[in-house]
Parts: structure tokens; C-alpha cells; sequence
């Protein structure tokens, strides 16, 4: 009888990735983020074990929503549990006020609402600009038109 394996910590080996978001849409590199971030593309994916990649994606503010969503989507949110706290911006004035949102929830909406989706939610790095501080971990130049997954 064979045992399912389980990847120990000590056999997970991380990457990191840049992904570039200019003209991109928001729904594809989600995907593909969210892909990473769990590690579905290695071979040693189990659920319920975190053994996926550090992702950082830069250029986040030029990402592209499709259709009318970037006048009509509405991002809801709540400030307290009080009544009356609904905020509801919509996707130009999440853009403008924190650029780096609109991958965030993108992302964080594909991730498990469990601890080990919080924990994962802690590898994604997302910068509006092109410029990041993450040189000294070497990480792999990532072009969303090959990756395959």
C-alpha cells in the first residue's frame, strides 16, 4: 500500500519571480500570481502545505481592466463593524489613491480564506512603480506570454 506524500519544509525550495504588470489584465496575472504563490505548477504540490514561490510584481498601477470596469467596478469595504461604515470606491479612485490595490484583491480573492492563505498572502510583494528592493534575492525576469500553467 502506498502513502501519500507530504513535502517536509526542508524539500521546498523557493523561487522568486518578477512579473510585469503594464498592460496586463488584472484577471490574467492574477491567475498566474496566484498559480505561483501556491506552487500548483511544481511537482510536490500538496494543498494543504505551502510550497509556492515569492512573487513581486512591478509596474502594478498600468495594469489594464477590461471593458467598463474601470468606471463601473466598485470595490466594497467595510472601515468598522459599525452601521454606516460602507465604503465603496470605484476602480479609478482605488487606482489613484493606492495603485498596488487593484492586484492585491485581485490575488488575495483566488488565495484559500484559511491560515494557510494568510500565510501565502505574505509572499506577494506588489510595487506601482518599477522599481523594487528585492535585487539581492536574484529573482527570475518572469514574461506572462510564456508561462504556461
Amino acid at each position: 500500500m502506498k502513502s501519500t506524500l507530504s513535502p517536509k519544509p526542508a524539500e521546498i525550495e523557493r523561487a522568486w519571480y518578477v512579473v510585469d504588470g503594464s498592460d496586463v489584465p488584472v484577471g490574467r496575472l492574477s491567475s498566474t500570481i496566484a498559480k505561483l504563490l501556491m506552487g500548483k505548477g511544481k511537482p510536490i504540490y500538496a494543498p494543504h502545505v505551502d510550497c509556492g514561490d515569492f512573487v513581486i510584481v512591478v509596474n502594478a498601477e498600468k495594469v489594464h481592466l477590461s471593458g467598463d470596469k474601470e468606471q463601473g467596478k466598485i470595490y466594497y469595504r467595510h472601515t468598522t463593524t459599525q452601521p454606516g461604515s460602507l465604503k465603496s470606491p470605484k476602480a479609478w479612485e482605488v487606482r489613484a489613491k493606492h495603485p498596488t490595490r487593484l492586484v492585491e484583491s485581485a490575488v488575495f480573492g483566488m488565495l484559500p480564506k484559511t491560515k494557510l492563505g494568510r500565510k501565502i498572502r505574505k509572499k506577494l510583494k506588489v510595487y506601482a512603480g518599477a522599481a523594487h528592493p528585492h535585487q539581492a534575492q536574484k529573482p527570475t525576469v518572469l514574461d506572462l506570454g510564456t508561462v504556461k500553467m
